[in-house]
């Protein structure tokens, strides 16, 4: 029987220690930390003052092509008449998560047209900062699994 009345008192002051913290602050470092059962955990490399400025960047520079959601041209893999390859979607349904951060910062900077497409170089409308910040925007149309996929092929050419 002590040792029941010894049990309960731990627990009485486990209960009591945890009772000096908001319940609402408890949960919320809870909920922020909890995942869905099989969700990859994706630390990305951008910051949300990244995309924030990135969407409107992307908004100026790259939407009248490539479209405001970054859905790109439909028939993005045909070469239209004069044989160029159109804005091809830039929201992970495309090739462009194929690329490491390197190369698409090449691209940006340097256009597309070595590439057999129609993209204008940026070098002289973008500084290295806000490439970086277009690229952030687009990669936060990415879903996980797609960002994961990168991700992976991103440190390899490193």
């Amino acid at each position: 029987m002590p040792r029941c009345r010894l049990v309960a008192a731990s627990v009485a002051l486990l209960l009591l220690c945890g009772c000096d913290k908001d319940p609402a602050e408890s949960k919320q470092r809870w909920t922020d930390q909890a995942v869905p059962a099989r969700a990859p955990i994706v630390q990305r490399w951008y910051t949300q003052d990244q995309v924030a400025t990135g969407a409107l960047l992307y908004r100026a520079h790259c939407a009248p092509c490539h479209k405001d959601n970054a859905e790109g041209t439909p028939e993005w893999k045909k070469r239209d008449e004069s044989g160029k390859f159109p804005p091809p979607p830039l929201n992970g349904t495309a090739h462009a998560w194929h690329h490491p951060l390197k190369i698409l910062r090449r691209v940006v900077r340097t256009g597309g047209i070595p590439l057999g497409g129609s993209m204008p170089p940026f070098a002289d409308k973008l500084n290295a900062r806000q490439i970086d910040a277009v690229l952030a925007w687009v990669q936060s149309h990415w879903s996980d699994e797609i960002y994961a996929q990168w991700r992976k092929q991103d440190r390899k050419a490193r």
